[in-house]
């Protein structure tokens, strides 16, 4: 098989393709330098240590996002993925979120909580409860004070205003956090009165959701007995606690929609399914009217009393043609049955049966006759044959004192000693037998 060339172009897409896919997302700690901040508003840096760099990119939607400023000779900790740049064959680091190394610490122990849970199973997807999909009564676990609670009643009013809403008021950054989280929830819990809970808060640093990172608070959520989203921190940042909950959401005014239907779109569809149900009442209600319509018309046509009569008048009809076809058909068959009879005796089929036994018996007397006669004269042929075959027999030659000498390796016959070698094995035939033998010596007769 001819082996395969590649262009550059072929070969930097499959190595692009390797390295996206061997690296979906990785985590890099290191210096930055070399730091570029174009007008396109994306940044262009190096990552290193003492040892090593590698290139990086990162685009503008995602340098709109972080929340420090990078500069040289920064110590960061890079959220992305490897990559390659195909025009020129670079080898690259997209990064997707950055931070200050000195989150280091908190970063390890999230990561380390994560891996924990995760091996228990608590991230598992099949224990991820449906939402349901026209909740009646909502239940709040956030700060009373904060901008979360006003963008979750904002929503939840606009869009399913219809539901009941109860705040379970608790800290959300600071020691007491945890436990009073912990405490809404299995207050939500044991009161049963909500079919939907909501825990969120803004977003913020990594040490601000030390809370929602907390192992009480993510055992009490996955222990919930009613459905939890969990709205912790802006789009980029996650919690334990959204690995844990049934449903993720960005910000918390994306869970309050999550949580519930539109209510202009059900109202919406209400009117289209409304007026669809009326066109679809109206429609039958003519259709049927004119159905209504005709049968009358059809009933004072044909009253059901001239109807009797009529079908009455055609019953006595088929029942004289049923009467007359039924004659004729056994009149034709009796006709029929006087022929066959009449035919029948006019072949006389019992002198015919003589006549075919007479026919049989004399072909059989002649099949015999030729049959000896063929026998006899293969009989004489096959003697003839034996005749002629033993009077050209070498085993008659035999009888007058001859030899038939065949070679014990190749097993022809040797009719010259120019096939002979002194050593070789040859066999002997007698009139009576055979004996093997060894050459010693070859002579040659003189012509």
């Amino acid at each position: 098989m001819a082996e395969h060339v590649y262009t550059p172009t072929e070969l930097n897409r499959e190595v692009k393709l390797h390295l996206e896919t061997g690296f979906p997302g990785i985590l890099l700690e290191a210096e930055i330098s070399n730091l570029a901040r174009p007008a396109s508003g994306h940044l262009y840096f190096t990552l290193k240590d003492d040892r090593a760099q590698i290139r990086c990119a990162m685009f503008r939607s995602a340098a709109g996002r972080i929340g420090i400023r990078p500069e040289n000779g920064m110590s960061v900790i890079a959220r992305g993925r490897i990559s390659l740049y195909e025009p020129r064959g670079d080898y690259q680091f997209i990064v997707e979120g950055l931070r200050d190394a000195g989150e280091g610490l908190l970063q390890r122990q999230f990561d380390e909580l994560k891996k924990k849970l995760e091996a228990e199973g608590l991230f598992d997807p099949a224990h991820k409860r449906k939402l349901p999909a026209y909740p009646t009564r909502i239940g709040l676990i956030t700060s009373s004070s904060g901008a979360a609670v006003r963008d979750l009643l904002h929503v939840l009013q606009r869009r399913w205003p219809v539901a009941a809403i109860r705040l379970y008021p608790v800290t959300v950054q600071g020691t007491e956090a945890p436990g009073e989280i912990c405490q809404a929830i299995e207050a939500a819990n044991e009161h049963r009165w909500a079919d939907t809970l909501i825990i969120g808060r803004g977003g913020g640093s990594l040490e601000d959701l030390v809370a929602f990172n907390d192992e009480t608070v993510a055992r009490a959520v996955f222990g919930s007995g009613i459905p939890v989203i969990s709205a912790v921190g802006h789009e980029t940042d996650f919690s334990i606690c959204d690995f844990v909950a049934d449903l993720r959401a960005p910000t918390p005014s994306a869970a309050a929609e999550l949580a519930t239907p539109d209510q202009s779109i059900l109202k919406a569809e209400f009117l289209r399914s409304r007026r669809q149900l009326q066109r679809r009442i109206l429609d039958r209600l003519h259709r049927d009217t004119q159905g209504l319509d005709h049968a009358a018309h059809r009933l004072q046509q044909q009253h059901p009393i001239t109807r009797l009569n009529e079908q009455s008048q055609r019953i006595e009809s088929l029942q004289a043609t049923l009467q007359r076809t039924m004659k004729r058909s056994l009149t034709d068959r009796s006709l029929r049955l006087e022929n066959q009879a009449k035919r029948l005796q006019a072949v006389k089929p019992d002198r015919r049966i003589v006549e075919l036994s007479t026919q049989i018996n004399v072909a059989l007397r002649s099949l015999h006759q030729s049959m000896r006669s063929r026998v006899r004269s293969k009989h004489e042929k096959l003697a003839e044959l034996a005749r002629t075959l033993n009077a050209v027999s070498p085993l008659e030659t035999l009888g007058r004192g001859y030899a038939i000498v065949t070679s014990t390796e190749s097993g022809q016959i040797v009719s010259s000693i120019s096939r002979l070698n002194p050593g070789d094995r040859v066999v002997t035939r007698l009139k009576d037998g055979e004996f093997d033998s060894k050459v010693e010596e070859i002579k040659s007769r003189k012509k």
